[in-house]
């Protein structure tokens, strides 16, 4: 049942905020394994923020590898554009004893709210193979490591989250998560059919308060404004000049490719291991269309939308729009709209790469879009 504008409390008391390892909810890592394939590196293409428990180690032996960036200190990188200084021509880490924290904990990632929930990058390759190490082991033990900078988020976010929902409660426009997340799973296959996601995006700009299972697809769909909004939101990560913050894509040959717009067309180049950067072609995105998914990709989209419905981050995110929308769109608007723009940017991304290897787009298709990664220049670890 869903409720739109529900004065539930979700609210948790900051005297409560203690880190306890068990309640750190690993469930999304149950069962899966991670293993760091010697050809890849793409991690290294990140730029890991250095602790200060970690200063001095390299400013001790690597003082020339430390960079300050905006407040924090970091490695350096190639041509200040390349993989981390760090990374051989093997793409094997020659410091991989001291690697920084950020270095350790990936794959595994803990998005703090009012709790700590650990969720698998799946921009690793290693992620894929279900091969190697437990996830869910080796993310209890880097909590454990961790624990004091997890509490200091975690009772930081908390108060922030309860701020969150008060401004919501008094904007008329707060949602549970819970209802929000079972809403979603009870419409999960529908979230395949482009016809309904283009009418939940409608909906959701549209109407009060969306309800998913009143939502019936029109009989004929604008494809051209659902193409426009999928493209804006895929190409929007593309419009930086900086390397470092465009998504790069790890071939099946191992090769980082990167995306960048330029003069209003998709460049398409290569990164090589000393940091130089190779123009290999360029396409025309109006000419790029959401593809037509058979059963095969079908599932594993919607395998990636139930994990990604569960995921705090992407909840997260939605909050964060709806912080900038001033709390004048419902909750549930933001978050099914949110989640709708998530699934159509992977699968227009999925028609680019496509366009550029021609890898087709069916289930193997969808599965390397999970892995194109989108990076920001400074990755700071929890």
């Amino acid at each position: 049942m869903e409720n739109c504008a529900e004065n539930r409390s979700e609210r948790i008391s900051l005297n409560n905020v203690v880190m306890n390892l068990d309640a750190i909810d690993v469930s999304e890592l149950i069962g899966k394994k991670i293993i760091c394939p010697r050809e890849c590196g793409l991690c290294c293409l990140c730029q890991p923020e250095i602790l200060p428990e970690e200063r001095n180690y390299f400013r001790t032996k690597h003082s020339r590898s430390l960079v300050k960036s905006n407040d924090h200190f970091a490695l350096a990188m190639k041509k200040g554009r390349g993989s981390c200084v760090f990374l051989d021509n093997e793409r094997r880490c020659s410091i991989y004893d001291n690697r920084p924290t950020y270095c350790k904990q990936f794959p595994i990632h803990f998005h703090v709210s009012d709790r700590i929930k650990a969720e698998l990058d799946l921009s690793c390759r290693g992620a894929w193979y279900n091969d190697g190490i437990s996830a869910e082991t080796e993310a209890k033990e880097l909590a454990s490591r961790s624990s004091m900078r997890l509490t200091s988020a975690l009772r930081e976010a908390t108060s922030v989250y309860n701020e969150f929902f008060d401004l919501c409660k008094e904007a008329g426009v707060y949602a549970e998560r819970t209802e929000l997340r079972s809403s979603v799973s009870e419409n999960l296959t529908k979230f395949t059919d482009l016809n309904y996601i283009a009418k939940v995006m409608d909906s959701s700009l549209e109407e009060p308060c969306v309800s998913l299972n009143e939502i019936t697809p029109d009989a004929k769909m604008n494809m051209d404004e659902l193409n426009e909004a999928a493209m804006e939101a895929a190409l929007g990560s593309m419009q930086s000049n900086d390397p470092l913050n465009v998504p790069v894509y790890c071939d099946k040959e191992w090769k980082w490719n990167l995306f960048m717009v330029k003069k209003n067309v998709i460049e398409w180049s290569t990164l090589d291991n000393n940091g130089d950067i190779f123009v290999k072609g360029t396409a025309d995105p109006n000419e790029i269309s959401l593809p037509s998914l058979d059963a095969d990709a079908k599932s594993v989209l919607q395998n990636y939308i139930s994990t990604l419905n569960q995921r705090d981050s992407m909840m997260g995110s939605a909050f964060h729009t709806l912080d900038s929308l001033d709390y004048e769109d419902d909750m549930s608007n933001v978050y099914y709209g949110s989640l709708s723009v998530a699934i159509i940017d992977l699968m227009w991304r999925s028609s680019m790469i496509n366009t550029f290897f021609k890898t087709g787009t069916g289930a193997e298709s969808i599965k390397k879009q999970l892995s194109f990664t989108i990076w920001t220049v400074l990755m700071r670890p929890l």
